[in-house]
């Protein structure tokens, strides 16, 4: 069984007491609602989902008493310290903001190029974001160990802190005017991607200072989120 799972009602209770990452929780929906579990969840921001019988039926074999916790196999850093320090390392510095992304492989691939092109650091939502897990570690080739990754209760915040110490936050949108290729962006620079689906959620999407697209010349009219993100990346390094 995966080590980054724990089981039972006080092992817990007793982790999101503690300084252990918590992921997510899942509760049996035909099972008993603990309340203090859910209490303690909101106070630190952590998704409860109420789930059917048979997706316990894996964790059949352990004690756990209607409620599992995936835990991040990952210690995430303090988004305004590793803000604050990269800027006084590097004042061209470069971060990435990843709203309601939640396909695991495609942020491990995100990971992997933001790494591999020296991206300052990764911050995402503490809802609304796929789960680190085992699969995202692995699409990231290990990458994901090698670089800051801040989670904050909303994006819009961040987006605040950003622009308050003069960094630029842009976001890429298929409805954009301005083409990536033919802009020239200056430095501290965030970039946004949203989502395949949905793209960047409209409330954040008034916040940014500007918005790109990436020229399509053929009949698919968009890029796989892993792909744009890899481009706008390296545009920004060229």
């Amino acid at each position: 069984m995966n080590t980054t799972t724990i089981f039972g009602i006080h092992p817990v209770q007793e982790a999101l007491k503690g300084e252990v990452s918590v992921e997510k929780i899942w509760l049996l929906k035909e099972g008993k609602h603990h309340k203090d579990i859910i209490s303690l969840a909101k106070k630190m921001h952590v998704n409860v989902s109420f789930v059917p019988s048979p997706k316990f039926r894996k964790f059949q074999s352990k004690n756990h008493q209607g409620v599992v916790a995936f835990l991040s196999p990952i210690e995430f850093a303090d988004f305004e310290e590793t803000i604050t320090e990269r800027l006084n390392q590097n004042k061209n510095s470069v971060f990435l903001l990843l709203d309601g992304i939640t396909d695991v492989r495609n942020v491990g691939s995100i990971l992997r190029t933001a790494e591999c092109v020296g991206v300052d650091a990764v911050i995402l939502p503490q809802q609304g974001s796929a789960r680190i897990n085992d699969d995202m570690v692995k699409t990231s080739a290990g990458a994901i160990f090698n670089i800051p990754i801040c989670k904050v209760n909303h994006l819009k915040d961040a987006v605040f802190f950003l622009k308050a110490h003069d960094i630029k936050v842009i976001g890429a949108s298929e409805k954009a005017t301005k083409s990536l290729f033919e802009s020239e962006i200056k430095k501290p620079v965030a970039i946004v991607m949203g989502s395949e689906g949905h793209g960047i959620q409209k409330g954040l999407l008034k916040m940014l200072d500007e918005t790109y697209k990436l020229p399509i010349k053929g009949n698919t009219q968009s890029l796989n989120v892993s792909v744009a993100a890899a481009l706008f990346m390296y545009e920004l390094i060229r």
